[in-house]
């Protein structure tokens, strides 16, 4: 299954890629270009050849880690997307664990005090959380914690005065800067990081705690619960080690999809904090036409959503002994 998911998907990116009225080699020698030389670039790219054939080239290169060159930057897509993602990973890495921290304890809290006070403030919140424009809270922010408080860095990753003095050894800005001792680049990395982690956290928030909350009144309703109140045993170890945990098998993937849709980019998001992350890379890309930028981008995003289910379908036999069972 994830052979034909991984083949669909490249099936998809390759008929979008030839359906867009966009010639790839026009794109690469420009439109005033002699035509000898656009059919020349054209027989390079094996765009001459039948669809089937180019299908087949395109899957192969794919699979070695090809996806052209750039227009745009005149390097290749995959050294750009190696360059680009850990800026990606580590605001989306931070950004679940605020998501996960907070809206799992919020989504138990709000079930186990179904119809109350504290129930209808964690809907609330979630209900914002789905309701308002990612692009308008960043700015307002932005207006807020930055221009107004200054309490936080501004767009970018880092201030210019610090952008040479980490070694860029992982492409993750506070484990290089931790690791080479730059405690002041540390610093000034984590206040650039800690509004838009934040902004992300929030969105994925309101999302994980609306179905831990689901999944723990479904799990609160079962009869083993009712079985474990008549044994005398303590409301919080009910909750916390026997319902949180079974309701722990489908909140797995629920994270992971979550930090999925984080880690295809969170495009709004670093375009307004000028995050130079995967996004970025994509949403500049298209505006330019760059479509081998485009196409390389959204393979990896495919890529990483097919690795974290699997990642979630191990962690079930991890979480559930009955998948073990079945096996």
């Amino acid at each position: 299954m994830v052979v034909l998911t991984y083949l669909g998907l490249l099936a998809v990116t390759f008929f979008i890629g030839r359906v867009i009225p966009v010639d790839p080699a026009l794109a690469i020698v420009g439109d005033r270009a002699p035509e000898h030389v656009v059919q020349r670039v054209r027989e390079e790219l094996g765009l001459n050849k039948p669809l089937v054939v180019q299908f087949g080239l395109y899957v192969q290169k794919a699979l070695n880690g090809d996806f052209g060159t750039s227009v745009l930057t005149s390097n290749s897509v995959a050294q750009d997307i190696l360059k680009t993602f850990p800026a990606t990973l580590e605001l989306a890495t931070c950004g679940i664990l605020i998501g996960a921290g907070l809206g799992i304890p919020l989504g138990v809290w709000a079930a186990v005090r179904r119809g109350g006070a504290a129930d209808h403030a964690v809907r609330v919140m979630g209900l914002m959380g789905y309701s308002i424009p990612v692009f308008w809270l960043g700015l307002m922010a932005l207006v807020l914690f930055y221009a107004k408080l200054g309490w936080v860095g501004g767009p970018g990753r880092i201030d210019v005065a610090f952008e040479y003095s980490v070694p860029r050894a992982s492409g993750l800005l506070l484990l290089d800067a931790a690791l080479a001792g730059e405690w002041e680049a540390f610093g000034n990395a984590l206040s650039h990081l800690v509004l838009p982690a934040s902004l992300l956290g929030y969105f994925s928030m309101a999302y994980i705690s609306r179905m831990t909350r689901s999944f723990m009144l479904n799990e609160l309703s079962q009869e083993y619960v009712v079985a474990a109140r008549a044994k005398g045993l303590s409301e919080a170890r009910i909750i916390w080690r026997h319902a949180l945990r079974n309701a722990m098998v489908p909140l797995v993937t629920v994270v992971a999809l979550s930090y999925a849709g984080l880690l295809e980019g969170s495009v709004l998001t670093e375009t307004v904090f000028s995050w130079p992350g995967l996004g970025l890379y994509i949403t500049n890309s298209l505006q330019n036409a760059d479509m081998n930028a485009v196409l390389g981008g959204t393979i990896v995003v495919g890529t990483i959503f097919i690795g974290l289910n699997l990642l979630s379908d191990a962690l079930y036999r991890i979480l559930d002994p009955r998948t073990r069972a079945r096996s």
